[in-house]
């Protein structure tokens, strides 16, 4: 069952007693320039779309109410060696989006990912946009942009090991080092792993998308373009989350 609020606006069911808890989403953004040619249309007005639909996927996040943290991911690292002019309408909508995610005063945005290998400007404004909504209490968006599973893993063996031998205890690292510590060095330290990991456009495999913390994510395999995913769509992939049973390994 669902609720309807005074607005309109159709609420997902409150979680059942047993049902698993949802509080961080994960979404791999994946079908914005086939959705345009399959139109005939401009990959930019793909990326548009696309754009859009992660302002609606935020308002439906947020009616959900249980969940605290979202992360969309619509550049990779490999993303980086499209045509110049097709990469440079992406990060442009990329900074939008942003922008407007901002302007709602309802999320606090967090830029995972390798932002210093983007155009200054853009990487500046990201930083910017992070840092002026870091003070509030809102849940987090994190916006992965050149981001790439191994090269997070790889920036995060280097900044644990520089941290060891700045402390001057690099000698014993490799006795104590612990998978929490770890944690500590990822893009989304303090942040829990995700629970539930959406991909659009029917690929079934996650391209490198957070290998670390996705070893217990259950995973939503969604057959539609992301600029098609509706509401529809996303209470599918929460009501199939539902009915897992959650074991963590045990």
């Amino acid at each position: 069952m669902s609720l309807t609020t005074g607005s309109g606006d159709t609420l997902v069911s409150p979680v059942a007693s047993g049902q698993p808890l949802l509080r961080h989403l994960a979404v791999i953004l994946d079908g914005n320039r086939r959705w345009a040619h399959d139109r005939g249309l401009p990959i930019l007005a793909g990326y548009q779309r696309g754009g859009q639909r992660v302002l609606d996927l935020l308002s439906w996040c947020r009616n959900a109410h249980e969940i605290e943290t979202v992360t969309l991911w619509p550049l990779s690292i490999e993303n980086l060696r499209r045509p110049h002019g097709e990469l440079t309408d992406l990060l442009c909508v990329i900074m939008s989006i942003a922008e407007q995610i901002a302007a709602t005063g309802h999320w606090r945005i967090r830029i995972i990912g390798a932002p210093e290998v983007l155009p200054a400007p853009l990487a500046d404004g990201l930083v910017r946009l992070a840092h002026r909504s870091g003070h509030r209490s809102d849940p987090v968006v994190n916006i992965a942009v050149a981001y790439g599973g191994r090269d997070e893993i790889t920036r995060a063996v280097r900044n644990l090991i520089l941290a060891h031998r700045e402390a001057g205890t690099l000698p014993v690292l490799a006795d104590g080092i612990r998978p929490e510590e770890f944690d500590h060095y990822l893009d989304t330290s303090g942040q829990p792993d995700p629970d539930l990991v959406i991909r659009t456009s029917g690929e079934q495999r996650l391209s490198g998308f957070m290998p670390w913390q996705t070893v217990y994510s259950e995973f939503y395999f969604c057959p539609v373009h992301w600029p098609e995913f509706d509401k529809g769509e996303f209470d599918k992939a929460l009501g199939h989350y539902r009915t897992r049973r959650r074991r963590l390994g045990l």
